[in-house]
């Protein structure tokens, strides 16, 4: 064995030595008397479900969103207290009111209110994130710290309640702590028949979380309707064992049901209302009683669990109109999960998957900004108050500048008047599809850009199983709303290309404006910096960025005062200017810039034979394109889509 190998191995077993301390370390065995003593420590290693839940989520952080950092987040929310819960925030992107509410009903249920006694249950259109919800609180409790349960017990069940009715409340006053539930069958059986009724001898473990191992956590998928044995909830009786004791020895009992094995933390039911009603009425004592009835002749099982339920709108529409569910619509905690309708926070979504998937190609720049737009304006509801562009921008969060001025539109009361927004659309599913589809055409060129995903994602549309005026409202969406503003985009970023120095050009543009601007509001002189003479305010200059704007005749005043009044708030508040500062100012001076060079770049793009200066000028756009993030590959066939749609003759 040569010394690199022998190295690789020590390495290998020390991770594996460095882990089994590590669990030695968390693992623990006594008695119910040395728990006791545990719990008299420190009373917070007593828990119940929905309190473990809570602390698990809260523990990681709560934060609320820096609107100085981030305006748009202002814009989005206005004065609503929003918290931020780091648990979720590095995988859920634009849900933060219903992960509130989320949090919300796990606050009140740790209370002990009503909602303990409840279901949460989580509905919205298919790929929202319900299941991934429910999947990161499972594997929250998976990284817990172990929990203490009595040893071999099926249910893992809380050591405390072991102990007799009629000493609870001397042993609740010494520890501090509040004792609820009861053992089950087989416990009482090993308790009187081996420990001889000296229950302070009872064995005691600790246990991690297991999805695998199915510790702590139930999952109840839907179930064929035709055999929906409810042995998957509650557990069976052993057959086997039957001719050996009689039915009513708990030692028959095979406690292996969801709701068994997701005593003390959480049962999760997929899709539930696939679920004939009959099979759902062991959740109505579940959760109202807190425990659930034992297979044969045993009676009620105490449980303590925390159920969480989700299904499709559909589904949820179709259960509920029936009145005959009433009792099992009386325990549910509703909770929409609805799509992302933010711009930002869908794209972050798509990275996310995209990051860990093998996704190897080169990505243009609005390749995910065109994907995400398609995806959340099929998600909105049409309002008389502006168009559906305009509402995802104001939605997302920014400033929608028309004729100079900001549009006055209330994101808020938007958002009240369409109370089912989100719940139907494209789903992101739906979206990664047309990026792979995209991919798997482009194969040779190992890149997408936005041409080969909007390509993409009309052919899926028009081989889609939509209702066709479904399909003839996306197929505009593509083929003209998001059509025109790629075309916007583009241009955008093809005249950063051919401008040298956009940015030093555009902060140029912005301080001379200001320069001009304020003279022309004070009525003062502008003093030029190489000459040092004393000169009126260049009134063209100022026009030339308003008119590129729709800023015209007497506007043009007002427009000239709310700027520097805005700048020299700005600066009373230590605010760094720039020509991004303020938005409509911002708008004027980029569309100057491009009107500017429109001709040069038109010339440039369309001609199929160059001279040596447009050929000079191509190659520069098309290495600063490269700089800007473009891959070489699709850069030629953007240009020439921009010649052949921007620049017409």
């Amino acid at each position: 064995m040569n010394v690199e190998t022998k190295g690789y191995k020590d390495e290998i077993l020390n991770i594996i030595e460095a882990d089994r301390e590590r669990r030695k370390k968390t693992e623990w065995r006594g008695t119910v008397l040395d728990y006791i003593e545990l719990v008299k420590k420190n009373p917070k290693i007593v828990q119940s479900a929905h309190e473990r839940i809570f602390n698990m989520i809260v523990e990681h952080g709560v934060r609320e969103p820096d609107y100085d950092a981030n305006p748009k987040l202002k814009r989005i929310f206005g004065n609503q207290k929003i918290k931020i819960y780091n648990f979720f925030a590095s995988e859920f992107f634009g849900l933060e009111k219903t992960i509130q509410n989320l949090v919300r009903y796990f606050q009140s249920a740790a209370l002990k209110g009503e909602e303990s006694r409840q279901v949460l249950f989580l509905v919205g259109p298919v790929g929202s994130g319900k299941s991934s919800l429910v999947e990161r609180i499972k594997r929250g409790l998976e990284a817990l710290d172990p929990f203490y349960a009595l040893e071999d017990d099926p249910m893992f069940s809380e050591p405390l309640t072991i102990i007799p009715r009629h000493l609870r409340p001397q042993f609740e006053e010494i520890l501090g702590v509040k004792i609820e539930g009861d053992i089950n069958p087989v416990v009482r059986y090993r308790l009187l028949n081996e420990f001889k009724g000296k229950w302070e001898n009872y064995p005691v473990a600790t246990y991690s979380f297991s999805i695998r191992a199915r510790r702590g956590i139930g999952v109840v998928p839907p179930v064929d309707p035709n055999n929906q044995d409810t042995s998957v909830l509650i557990g069976s009786e052993d057959i086997s064992k039957l001719d050996k004791y009689s039915e009513g020895d708990p030692r028959v009992l095979d406690l292996t049901g969801a709701l068994n094995r997701g005593n003390r933390g959480l049962v999760e039911f997929i899709e539930i209302f696939k679920n004939e009603v009959e099979y759902l009425h062991t959740i109505i004592t579940a959760t109202q009683e807190k425990s659930i009835p034992a297979p044969g002749r045993h009676g009620m099982i105490y449980v303590d669990t925390c159920i969480i339920a989700h299904s499709n709108e559909s589904e949820w529409k179709k259960f509920r109109s029936d009145p005959t569910n009433e009792a099992i619509l009386d325990r549910l905690v509703i909770l929409k999960v609805p799509y992302n309708l933010r711009l930002d926070e869908e794209i972050k979504i798509y990275r996310k998957i995209l990051r860990n998937s093998n996704f190897k190609a080169d990505i243009a720049p609005n390749t995910l900004e065109i994907a995400a737009m398609f995806a959340i304006l099929s998600r909105l509801e049409p309002t008389n108050k502006c168009d559906l562009l305009t509402k995802l921008k104001l939605y997302n969060g920014e400033e929608v500048i028309e004729k100079g001025k900001t549009k006055k539109i209330d994101v808020q009361e938007l958002m009240s008047e369409a109370k089912n927004e989100g719940m139907h659309g494209i789903s992101t599913r739906f979206i990664m599809k047309a990026i792979d589809n995209a991919l798997s055409d482009n194969i040779e060129l190992n890149c997408i850009h936005p041409l080969s995903v909007k390509e993409s994602l009309i052919n899926m549309v028009r081989e889609g199983d939509f209702p066709e005026d479904q399909k003839k409202h996306l197929l505009e969406l593509l083929q003209d709303t998001i059509h025109k503003e790629y075309l916007r985009l583009l241009e955008q970023d093809i005249t950063k290309a051919f401008v040298y120095s956009f940015e030093e050009q555009a902060e140029a543009l912005f301080q001379n404006y200001l320069d001009h601007a304020e003279a022309y509001v004070t009525r003062k002189k502008v003093k030029d910096k190489s000459t040092g003479e004393d000169l009126d305010p260049d009134e063209n200059f100022l026009r030339s960025i308003e008119e590129a704007i729709g800023i015209t005749g007497s506007a043009c005043d007002n427009f000239r005062q709310e700027v520097i009044a805005y700048l020299w708030s700005a600066l009373r508040r230590n605010e760094k200017l720039t020509y991004k500062s303020y938005e409509p100012l911002r708008q004027g001076i980029e569309n100057k810039l491009m009107f500017s060079v429109r001709d040069l770049v038109r010339i440039t793009t369309k001609a199929t034979t160059r001279d040596e200066e447009q050929k000079e000028r191509y190659d520069k756009i098309t290495k600063q394109m490269i700089e800007m993030g473009y891959p070489p590959n699709c850069i030629d066939i953007l240009l020439k889509f921009a010649a052949n749609n921007l620049w017409k003759d």
